[in-house]
Formats: C-alpha cells, structure tokens, sequence
C-alpha cells in the first residue's frame, strides 16, 4: 500500500524497484494495480492507499531484502508477504468502493407438513 500524498510518477517508480528486485532473483507471476482503496482504519493518517499486488515465487533470500527495502522506502504506508499455494487461482480484488461480496440471505426453511398424529397400543 502506497502513500497516496506523492506524486504518480513516485508510486509508479516504488513499484517498479519493488519488480526489478523480484526479477533480479524470482520469478513475477503476476502483477497488478488495484488503485486507490478505502483503508479500513487510518494508516499514518491516511484513510485512503494506492494498492499494488505482486504474486512471485523466490528464494527466501529475496524476501529478506524485499522485506528491508520496502521497511526503509519512504512512501511504502504497509506491505504484506504471504506464502501461496502455486496452484491457487489468481483472485480479482473487489470493484472500488465496494467490500467483499456478502452471502445473500436466504428466506427461512418452511417447518415441514405435520403429519398427523396416530397413537399405537
């Protein structure tokens, strides 16, 4: 996430040192630019940041400079290193301005038809 206070060609040129660096010893997967997203609490008072996602493999190596670089870049508000399933599709992040997709709510089952009642002796 990106401080949205610097200029494009900023942001721009952070995510494009972030990439070099994956390709110098990884391998970049996929790449995209979600754009700016609603926070969901103030990060360094900011409510809003520029998104950019990277999916890469790379030696563990790779995620020690990444991890140092991106910690002492100024105008890197927040980063996040997970490890993936290489099999897991590649997700689409949700349209701007929206949240996730909620599960639509489903009327109450109707009580099953009494059967009526018999007694036995």
């Amino acid at each position: 996430m990106l401080d949205p206070g610097l200029e494009d060609s900023r942001r721009d040129q952070i995510a494009s040192e972030a990439r070099k660096m994956i390709e110098s010893a990884g391998s970049l997967k996929h790449e995209d630019s979600w754009g700016m997203r609603k926070l969901a609490f103030e990060v360094r008072q900011r409510t809003e940041a520029d998104y950019r996602w990277f999916r890469f493999e790379a030696p563990r190596e790779l995620l020690g400079q990444l991890d140092h670089n991106l910690k002492i870049t100024d105008g890197v508000l927040r980063f996040r290193v997970f490890r993936v399933d290489p099999e897991a599709p590649v997700a689409a992040p949700p349209a701007s301005g929206q949240s996730a997709p909620r599960q639509q709510e489903r009327p109450a089952a109707e009580p099953p038809a009494a059967e009526p009642a018999t007694a036995e002796q």
